[in-house]
């Protein structure tokens, strides 16, 4: 009886040697890293860098505005203006609403001629877009009186004026333009237009816009 409680007593005594080494060998893993580097020392500010997502490239919406602007404000050869010019002799133009002083005055050159167009040796396709592009850049840089020059058409076959026709219908599709004259002979006689836009800012007026 005593024998075998003595070798149970040394069974008991080897398990919790085991246990013991086991537990010592689990802590010395746990240590390894920092027996490895040995002392350190914690840093009282912390250079942390805050990275910020990359913004998304910016949308041309001011280009998408204005080429949206220059299609809706696309001008047709195919326009009849004959019907909405005074039958003077002449020809000249204004909007509904415009008293035919109006006309006289810019004929009379109530207003100074700021700047100048000549779309002499153009094609009708680009003087159509160079016209366009003239007449709303001078409308946006608050000018009012423009001379359109589309040459009396001596050089071209039949000695016909192909373009006077042309500019007048384009000119009365453009909703900056409030009137427009044949030019005084000084100016260019047949073969310019005077014209008068409507103040940049404003609606189309309906009496004297001076």
């Amino acid at each position: 009886m005593a024998q075998q409680w003595r070798e149970a007593q040394a069974k008991a005594q080897a398990e919790e040697q085991k246990r013991r080494e086991a537990a010592a060998r689990q802590e010395a893993e746990r240590q390894w890293f920092s027996r490895a580097v040995g002392p350190v020392k914690p840093l009282h500010q912390r250079n942390h860098i805050h990275l910020k997502h990359p913004q998304p490239e910016p949308l041309p919406l001011q280009l998408w505005l204005d080429e949206e602007r220059v299609l809706q404000e696309s001008i047709s050869d195919d326009f009849d203006v004959s019907t909405l010019l005074d039958t003077d002799d002449q020809l000249s133009f204004r909007r509904p609403g415009i008293g035919i002083e109006i006309t006289r005055r810019l004929r009379a050159g109530h207003w100074s001629i700021q700047r100048q167009l000549d779309l002499h040796g153009l094609r009708t396709d680009e003087a159509r877009e160079a016209l366009g592009a003239f007449i709303r850049q001078a409308h946006r840089s608050g000018l009012r009186c423009l001379r359109i020059i589309h040459g009396k058409g001596l050089g071209s076959p039949g000695k016909s004026p192909v373009l006077k026709g042309r500019v007048q219908g384009w000119l009365v599709q453009k909703k900056e333009v409030l009137a427009f004259v044949q030019a005084r002979p000084v100016q260019g006689g047949a073969g310019a237009l005077l014209v008068l836009l409507v103040p940049a800012g404003h609606a189309q007026a309906a009496s004297d816009p001076s």
